[in-house]
């Protein structure tokens, strides 16, 4: 016998989920009869998770300490990450929310299961950072809980995620950092980035794409690197690129600031290739990488007010868990320098 979900319960009453949801966590919005009714269906149908812990009920009940899992691979990875993180803990906290970690791996495996807390009665929430694995996001989807994602993998639609998105606006902000470059004469420009590892990668690469095609200039797939890219492997893989060719493009333009530091790192040791320099842009804005802060052209990120709005999504996403899924897009400002590297 195949186990007895939330849906199954609104299924039998011809009701959503959402109100079946709203019941066990003793949230407002329900009637006391049609609550009842819930009740009654989940304990006829056999559903195992009617009980709540008696401090979660009483929390729930009286609108006070809620507590949100932040799903998370690699947290430390990037000072992007950490920024983010702190300020979103920092604001939740202030509306009386709780901040607690669920690590993920970086990839799916056969042993994997998802952690028992994501499933019980104590979280009331879920906001999804750095997760790029799509079985892992499929699974982190199926989630009964109010979940805000910031980005996602181009596997998924986003008609399919139960919850809502926050994407950090690509495409026209690469346009716009591409055109800079064409402004300046330069017609031989390559793109670098794993456009298969995360949506908003794909979207600054059809940016890239757009801006060629706009003015009249031709890709040259051959100083493009846009498959996957192993994710402890980067300077390796783009030291072997790099080498690979025999002519080096005018310019190139990188999908973040942490592929275009690599960029400088290898140049820095292959001078005799640039003689008369070569121009590189990212994306980010980051101050972690020295040797590229205010000297690339680059999208500055406001990582403090992401995490705020994250957090302030989160807060509403819990308050009005039958709203329709939201897709919010953050436009960062492009902040444009000389850009070539010697």
């Amino acid at each position: 016998m195949s186990k007895i979900t939330m849906q199954d319960i609104a299924d039998a009453l011809g009701i959503s989920r959402v109100t079946v949801w709203k019941v066990f966590k003793n949230q407002s919005g329900v009637s006391s009869s049609l609550r009842q009714n819930v009740l009654n269906k989940a304990k006829e149908l056999g559903y195992s998770k009617i009980s709540l812990p008696a401090e979660a009920a009483r929390a729930n009940a009286d609108g006070n300490e809620k507590t949100v899992s932040l799903i998370i691979s690699r947290p430390d990875s990037s000072t992007f990450w950490t920024h983010i993180i702190h300020r979103m803990a920092q604001e939740l906290s202030y509306h009386n929310v709780n901040m607690m970690y669920t690590y993920m791996p970086s990839a799916y495996t056969d042993s994997f299961t998802m952690p028992a807390i994501l499933s019980s009665d104590d979280i009331q929430g879920a906001i999804i950072l750095n997760v790029y694995d799509e079985n892992l996001l499929r699974l982190i989807n199926e989630l009964e809980l109010p979940k805000v994602f910031l980005d996602t993998v181009p596997q998924m639609e986003i008609c399919q995620l139960h919850g809502d998105l926050i994407l950090l606006e690509g495409h026209d902000s690469i346009y716009k950092i591409t055109k800079s470059i064409i402004d300046r004469g330069l017609a031989h420009i390559g793109f670098i980035g794993d456009i298969h590892y995360a949506r908003t990668n794909l979207d600054r690469y059809k940016g890239y794409c757009q801006c060629m095609a706009d003015h009249h200039l031709e890709i040259d797939e051959t100083v493009c690197l846009t498959h996957s890219i192993g994710i402890f492997s980067y300077y390796r893989e783009l030291s072997d690129f790099l080498d690979s060719l025999e002519t080096l493009p005018q310019a190139f333009i990188c999908v973040s600031d942490y592929i275009a530091h690599f960029l400088h790192l290898y140049f820095a040791e292959h001078t005799a290739r640039i003689p008369r320099g070569i121009v590189v842009t990212g994306y980010d804005g980051s101050h972690e990488y020295s040797n590229i802060e205010e000297l690339i052209t680059t999208a500055d990120v406001k990582t403090s007010l992401l995490g705020k709005r994250l957090s302030m999504q989160m807060i509403y996403r819990m308050e009005h868990a039958d709203a329709p899924y939201e897709l919010t897009y953050i436009n960062p400002e492009v902040i444009y320098r000389d850009s070539i590297i010697y």
